[in-house]
């Protein structure tokens, strides 16, 4: 199989391409980057795009599954427009040059809570995002909703905070569906997910997770 990726020096991003680089299944794997960021390796094409154009470079969007982990922060967006564009824009723009190349498997990484009619502006962002992708009609779409990715070496501060605070939370028997997965579970979670259902939307939990990478 082929993929195409976008998203991936993030830190899902980088665990997937590791391990779709390992996988003997796929046999060649794009990434979109706005920038060089990965060494030279013989199954791996980098092509660095801009995303503001991103239909000028529609010829380079194919394979068998594209995987979309493109996200960011409020914080290093700037403003809710700025991340709205990123976290939405973006991802829906790949999502149908994606599906007008043939692609028949798109995987997205959401996140729980994910409601297009949400009040909350994050929730609301990217539950409309789910919702546009689902209308453009991939044969297979998976659709990932984890709770706290525990990111290796984070050094943000709300993030150590946040992780401490879910896994005492989870220790009382509270909050288990925000329980945190490692980046390398989420990502090895999203290549399993393509082989692993056959329905063509599929909304897969944190437990569903655990179990594609046991």
């Amino acid at each position: 199989m082929e993929a195409i990726v976008i998203g991936g020096s993030g830190a899902t991003g980088r665990e997937l391409v590791r391990l779709l680089l390992e996988d003997v299944r796929f046999t060649k794997v794009r990434v979109l980057v706005r920038k060089a960021y990965f060494e030279e390796q013989d199954k791996l094409e980098e092509i660095i795009v801009d995303f503001d154009k991103l239909s000028s470079y529609h010829q380079v969007i194919k394979g068998e599954v594209a995987f979309s982990c493109l996200g960011t922060t409020l914080k290093d967006a700037g403003s809710k427009d700025v991340q709205w564009h990123i976290d939405y824009d973006y991802p829906l723009d790949f999502a149908q040059l994606a599906f007008n190349n043939g692609v028949s498997h798109f995987v997205l990484l959401s996140a729980i809570g994910a409601d297009a009619k949400s009040s909350i502006f994050y929730n609301r962002m990217k539950g409309s995002l789910e919702e546009a992708i689902k209308k453009i009609g991939f044969k297979h779409l998976m659709i990932l909703q984890p709770g706290f990715i525990e990111r290796p070496n984070s050094n943000r501060f709300g993030e150590k905070v946040g992780l401490k605070a879910i896994t005492f939370f989870n220790s009382l028997g509270f909050f288990r569906h925000y329980a945190p997965i490692k980046t390398h579970q989420l990502a090895q979670a999203m290549i399993e997910s393509v082989f692993s259902y056959g329905s063509n939307v599929q909304v897969i939990s944190l437990k569903e997770m655990r179990a594609l990478t046991k």
